[in-house]
């Protein structure tokens, strides 16, 4: 649950919650519907947990659903959700059928909350069929890609496009996310709760047990990616960039995540990265369950740098909350980590296992650098990445939708 907006005026200051209010005020009684595929695990799910209250207390009637699907379902999104990032993926006639018999049983369910809404979000690819369903719709809707599909596969995008088409708007994290489509596009990049169990400030004594507990060693420096279980987090990567800094420098390497109820393929890659490992007592896999909040928290502060050495990223909140408690970042060069890391500023950006690697032993030799990139990435979320950002994006956005208005990007 989200602290009320109060809490956040020492952090943004007293000029960003009136703001907050003042808009609130504008939309107060707006029926608003989030509908997204899982309620823990991702970025996703972690937005509407505190979006959805916050919209509530500035007066709106805020409410977020979740689509119910089988396996089967699940792993036909995922492979809707890589073709888009640009995986070459066949996908069925029958396997469309059931993605939309899906969708269907799940507007039996949603469908007369859809229907009297005034504003629903569908985010990402799994429920977007359910606005084809919503045929005594009143109110607005808005399709909301997580994702990066600058350059999605051709023949899945051909099936997804006319669902995406008829919304009246969609949200991209940045411009270079999107395609050309016959509606108004906003740009609003994700955020983070800074008082969250994930960000807010730990107590010395908590930091240290979690250091214990996962057996780390606090003479020798850290390095911690947290992600899914994904391929495109490059996991098997972050380990080879570990093996070429272990040849100069004694480091650790935390690779910590689980896994999301919409993503089938974490075993899988999780079999992989222990492969990878082998053994090594110095590479320390965990596999966290949802709720391990103040443990990855504590592992982010534990952290002298900060990896996400993704291939395809929509953003990257893990990059977010790794600058946020202070730490440089080395990131892959795509996608929302761009809009996040500051190349020389806030930490790196690296294509390869040897860029990431060249980058590590360069900070570890300037342990000066590690402070101030840290400072510097810090100020940097404060500024640009905070919920209160984001929340008031959504809300003006509402506002020029509820009007009419008739723009290609709007950057709110």
């Amino acid at each position: 649950m989200s602290a009320p907006l109060s809490a956040y005026e020492g952090i943004v200051g007293s000029a960003v919650i009136r703001q907050l209010r003042q808009l609130g005020e504008k939309l107060a009684g707006t029926r608003i519907v989030h509908v997204n595929s899982t309620r823990e695990g991702g970025g996703v799910a972690e937005i509407l947990e505190w979006m959805t209250p916050l919209m509530g207390e500035l007066g709106l009637q805020a409410s977020w659903e979740v689509i119910h699907g089988t396996p089967p379902f699940f792993e036909i999104t995922k492979s809707i959700h890589n073709a888009l990032q640009g995986h070459p993926v066949s996908i069925s006639v029958k396997n469309w059928k059931l993605y939309e018999d899906v969708n269907a049983r799940n507007f039996e369910r949603l469908g007369p909350m859809l229907e009297e809404a005034d504003v629903v979000f569908i985010h990402d690819p799994q429920p977007a069929h359910l606005l084809s369903l919503c045929g005594r719709r009143k109110g607005k809707w808005i399709w909301r890609a997580h994702i990066d599909i600058s350059r999605p596969y051709r023949p899945v995008w051909k099936m997804v496009r006319p669902m995406v088409e008829a919304f009246d708007a969609s949200i991209f994290s940045m411009a270079e996310f999107a395609q050309t489509l016959p509606h108004p596009q906003f740009l609003v990049p994700p955020s983070i709760d800074p008082l969250s169990e994930k960000n807010r400030a730990l107590e010395t004594p908590e930091i240290e047990a979690v250091r214990a507990e996962f057996g780390l060693d606090p003479s020798r420096p850290l390095l911690v990616q947290i992600s899914r279980f994904d391929r495109f987090k490059d996991p098997v990567g972050v380990i080879e960039a570990y093996h070429l800094v272990r040849k100069v420098a004694p480091v650790q390497l935390v690779l910590a995540g689980g896994g999301a109820t919409d993503d089938p393929e974490g075993k899988a890659v999780l079999a992989d990265v222990m492969e990878a490992a082998a053994g090594d007592p110095d590479i320390h896999v965990l596999l966290l369950p949802p709720d391990s909040h103040r443990t990855v928290n504590a592992l982010q502060r534990l952290a002298d740098i900060i990896i996400q050495k993704s291939t395809r990223e929509g953003f990257g909140l893990t990059v977010t909350e790794g600058m946020w408690k202070g730490k440089p970042v080395i990131g892959g060069d795509v996608g929302g980590i761009r809009l996040q890391v500051v190349n020389h500023h806030t930490g790196f950006l690296v294509n390869t296992p040897e860029g990431a690697a060249h980058r590590i032993r360069y900070l570890l030799h300037h342990r000066e650098r590690i402070e101030a990139m840290g400072m510097e990435a810090r100020e940097s979320v404060r500024e640009h990445f905070l919920l209160t950002r984001h929340l008031r994006e959504y809300l003006a956005l509402m506002l020029v939708i509820a009007r009419g208005g008739q723009v290609r990007f709007l950057e709110v």
